[in-house]
């Protein structure tokens, strides 16, 4: 891991941010462009040709049937840690979702607000290198909470042409029986535009490697997204009562998802840094993923020394990772003063792999320093809303004026006349 101090090393910091900017243009743009397109020009064709060439397999349908979801094998005690996590899911999404509301004024009118969910709606389900289950749960429960009425789900198929099984049994776990097995930008595209099989939805929702999240970048407008994930990032901030073994494991817990994971260490103290080195090495030959987490944290780690606990959380706050880890004495105290993180992991009995799974929260988490300005996949993301005015005869003449004023200082009279014919009107006066 790479070793700067604060509040010294500043460029090096600065490089480090930049480099954690995800490309989204060149080479990588004309490649998913040129998919999409296909996708839009020759529908299911183009589905099956591109599952051939990038997953090596010749479908012969693109619907996963129903029973495979029912009947695929699952260990029984996975499946009922996974209820566990739903119903955790569930009630925290409940307790954030918006209600509709209506403010009532002097002259019997009101404003408001008519929140109503999402009618369709698409979940990418990775694929690859592990199945995660725990993907399905975090993109399907907020939905199903928020009310959606058709949720959809792709998710691209192993070698035997099939999704994964713990996967489809996941979906099946959530009531989701729409499910196709493909993958990658080619799927994105299919849910954004429609084929001849698939129904295009309104809203696309999970995370991917770059060429979905490219291909979700290029069929914004088209449909929503939730977000543009980059790689996955942990960054922690230790004092001298934090456990170096914990924080060892709760750096490679990311590096091990990806090679290209950002993985951060911020602390004052100088025995922390060597005892979590030390640390790093020995747990590391234990892993099965080493070489994933080796990758990472040689090209994406970095390890910052700084004077002090306030100048630990100005660093972080620049760096504004996707989970922070804040393992410090006393660290309800320093909530907030944390203004930027996708997920805050709270003392030394909160690792982040609780976030990952089951403590409640969403785990699709803004990355690349963008928890600046947004925040976690919720409940809110499946819902939209619509403003309520309902204006009396009395409030119309009362603000009709300035209603009038404004409009002509626009030069748009047709405004201002919309307001006076209902004044000058001598129809229906029940309303």
């Amino acid at each position: 891991m790479e070793k700067i101090n604060l509040p010294g090393d500043r460029k090096r910091l600065e490089d480090f941010l930049q480099n954690k900017k995800v490309d989204y243009a060149g080479e990588l743009m004309e490649n998913v462009n040129s998919i999409i397109e296909d996708v839009v020009n020759e529908g299911d064709k183009a589905l099956f040709d591109f599952t051939e060439k990038y997953d090596g397999v010749k479908l012969e349908r693109l619907s996963v049937d129903k029973s495979f979801l029912k009947t695929s094998e699952i260990d029984e005690e996975l499946l009922d840690s996974l209820k566990v996590a739903k119903r955790r899911l569930i009630d925290y999404s409940k307790s954030q979702l918006d209600k509709s509301w209506y403010k009532r004024n002097e002259n019997g009118g009101f404003v408001g607000e008519q929140i109503t969910p999402i009618e369709r709606v698409g979940l990418y389900i990775p694929g690859g290198r592990a199945a995660y289950p725990s993907s399905v749960l975090m993109t399907a429960v907020p939905a199903l909470v928020a009310g959606v009425n058709e949720i959809v789900a792709v998710s691209p198929p192993g070698k035997d042409g099939k999704i994964n099984p713990t996967v489809a049994r996941t979906l099946d776990l959530c009531g989701i029986d729409e499910v196709y097995s493909i993958g990658g930008a080619q799927a994105i595209a299919a849910l954004a535009y429609g084929t001849e099989t698939i129904k295009r939805v309104d809203k696309i929702v999970g995370p991917g490697n770059k060429y979905v999240t490219m291909a979700k970048k290029l069929v914004f407008g088209q449909v929503d997204i939730d977000m543009l994930a980059g790689p996955s990032e942990v960054l922690v901030i230790a004092d001298e009562t934090a456990a170096p073994d914990a924080i060892a494991s709760d750096l490679l817990a990311q590096a091990e998802h990806d090679p290209e994971a950002r993985v951060v260490l911020i602390t004052a103290e100088d025995d922390i840094i060597m005892e979590v080195e030390d640390e790093l090495e020995k747990q590391l030959e234990m892993l099965k993923t080493k070489e994933t987490a080796r990758s990472s944290l040689e090209n994406y780690g970095l390890i910052i020394k700084v004077g002090n606990l306030d100048e630990a959380i100005k660093a972080s706050n620049e760096i504004a990772p996707e989970h922070l880890e804040l393992i410090v004495n006393d660290s309800l105290k320093y909530i907030e003063r944390i203004k930027h993180a996708g997920s805050i992991f709270i003392g030394k009995w909160t690792p982040e792999v609780a976030g990952d799974y089951l403590a409640g929260p969403n785990h699709v988490l803004p990355t690349s320093g963008t928890a600046r300005f947004s925040s976690p996949l919720s409940v809110n993301d499946f819902v939209k809303s619509s403003s309520l005015i309902y204006f009396t005869e009395e409030e119309l003449r009362n603000t009709f004026t300035d209603i009038e004023r404004i409009a002509e200082s626009e030069g748009l009279p047709a405004h201002a006349s919309a307001a006076r014919i209902r004044l000058e009107s001598t129809g229906d006066k029940n309303d």
